[in-house]
């Protein structure tokens, strides 16, 4: 069975660009190289502002899933929880969620301008506690 990864498990809210997890120098490298796959067009990545609003997805990933042989399917994972489903009228509804998230969603140029800023601020910080 061939698996195609349809969705990254975004659109990826601005506090997961400036929380820090680990380091800071490890949130600039990680934002860093989500910027470059950004550039080179290997992803497509739009973040979503505090002000643009609520959003069903937020507050988990979602995966939504697209195979050549067999229906689609969403995985969605939580703190302490993930579950994958086949059943057509909910994954129907995760892949409607997944366009109105991204629809409020900053266009690509703009979430880039977005990673590059958060990445530039935790190198700061690092240079700071130096």
């Amino acid at each position: 069975m061939n698996v195609r990864w349809d969705t990254p498990p975004w659109p990826p809210p601005p506090s997961g660009l400036r929380t820090k997890v680990g380091s800071h120098s490890v949130m600039a490298a990680q934002l860093r190289y989500l910027a470059e796959l950004a550039r080179s067009h290997k992803a497509l990545i739009q973040v979503v502002r505090f002000l643009d609003g609520a959003h069903a997805p937020m507050g988990s990933m979602l995966h939504l899933l697209t195979f050549a042989d067999a229906p689609p399917m969403a995985y969605s994972e939580g703190a302490h929880t993930g579950h994958l489903t086949d059943e057509p009228a909910l994954v129907a509804r995760h892949f409607r969620s997944y366009d109105l998230a991204r629809a409020v969603a900053q266009p690509p140029e703009a979430s880039l301008a977005l990673i590059e800023s958060a990445a530039e601020d935790h190198e700061r910080q690092c240079q700071q506690k130096t």
